[in-house]
């Protein structure tokens, strides 16, 4: 039988230089509560982002309900539901509400000729997403956030270390969220952070993930438990040695699907951009048009022990826990995405006879 490949495999480095950079854990006893790794990973990504300031997380999706709540927002707040759960999760878990805006049938990402006819006097922020690594129209999304003073926080889960007109992404908007986890192109395990603007946010972030502790015996607001741990923290500055080594291996598989997939009638890829420094995160496929439905396509590759990912499918707007809140018919592009759209398995390691027989499956069946 055909080996088992799954939709992505984690990166990791090799077990050796893992344990040497745990080792002084062992001496310390100093596991979490912000100790020399996290400190030291903290730096190191700063450096790595080309950004002022970062506060790492124990994941993404925490990171983006401590933004949110640092920045105080309240009412609406606009943002896409071509994404994963977790992003209309945080906003709703918040106490706002999502309004859900169309997204682009080129790139997947929000449609931001939508965006101002969905503000109304209750719209605080924009979330917008980063999708497989296309980099949002930020220079359109920053034009309308000052016209109507609106604050703006992307979801950079997929969007680790890109840029885009020479800038870093984690430099868009007031506030950028990334996701560590381990199906990413870096990752902690799991983890997270926030990059940020204004300087003025790192205590109240550090309050949030902290309960609300500033000292031994104060406790000056409500807060959480949301910590990235040491462990985590050495897998980070491990991995943050290999990653532009794992990117070009990604690049490579990336280029051999596009080699065996474009000009095909019915297959749609994104359009790569030139002034975009991609992390190869994610390789979506388009099937429309195409001589068998995605659905079919996912199948095939299912009998062959490929197992690739509808995503994102279903749209957060409807999901089982949002029927009746939202209509799905309001974002009919993200609708028709989200029926024909398949990640196919993308990790650094993944042979490219393994993507030649992917490919092979797909053109043949």
């Amino acid at each position: 039988m055909n080996k088992k490949i799954l939709v992505t495999k984690s990166s990791i480095p090799d077990l050796d230089e893992y344990v040497e950079e745990l080792k002084d854990l062992w001496e310390t006893r100093w596991l979490t509560n912000m100790g020399v790794k996290h400190q030291l990973l903290e730096e190191k990504l700063k450096e790595y982002l080309d950004t002022e300031n970062i506060t790492l997380f124990v994941n993404g999706h925490l990171a983006l309900e401590s933004i949110i709540q640092a920045m105080d927002l309240k009412g609406e707040v606009i943002t896409t539901p071509f994404t994963f759960i977790s992003t209309t999760h945080a906003i709703v878990r918040s106490g706002l509400t999502p309004v859900f805006c169309d997204i682009s049938y080129d790139d997947y990402t929000i449609d931001v000729s939508k965006i101002e006819d969905l503000i109304t006097e209750r719209t605080s922020a924009i979330i917008p997403v980063h999708v497989y690594g296309n980099i949002c129209d930020y220079q359109e999304i920053d034009r309308i956030a000052k016209k109507y003073n609106l604050i703006v926080i992307y979801d950079a889960a997929h969007a680790f270390g890109e840029r885009i007109d020479g800038r870093n992404v984690s430099n868009l908007g007031d506030a950028s969220i990334f996701s560590f986890h381990a199906t990413k192109v870096f990752n902690t395990i799991e983890g997270g952070a926030v990059t940020y603007k204004k300087n003025e946010l790192k205590e109240k972030l550090d309050q949030i993930k902290n309960f609300g502790i500033t000292g031994p015996e104060s406790i000056e607001s409500v807060g959480g438990n949301a910590k990235m741990n040491e462990f985590q923290a050495a897998m980070g500055i491990c991995n943050l040695r290999h990653v532009d080594d794992e990117i070009e291996k990604r690049k490579k598989v990336v280029e051999r699907y596009r080699e065996r997939l474009s000009d095909i009638k019915g297959i749609k890829l994104y359009e790569e951009k030139e002034n975009v420094k991609s992390n190869y995160a994610y390789f979506p496929v388009l099937f429309d048009g195409y001589k068998a439905t995605r659905d079919e396509i996912f199948e095939e590759l299912k009998k062959n022990n490929i197992f690739a990912r509808k995503y994102f499918y279903p749209l957060t707007n409807d999901a089982q826990c949002y029927k009746n809140k939202f209509n799905v018919e309001e974002t009919p592009t993200a609708k028709y995405v989200s029926e024909r759209i398949l990640t196919l398995p993308l990790y650094a390691d993944l042979e490219l006879s393994d993507v030649d027989r992917i490919c092979d499956i797909i053109r043949n069946i």
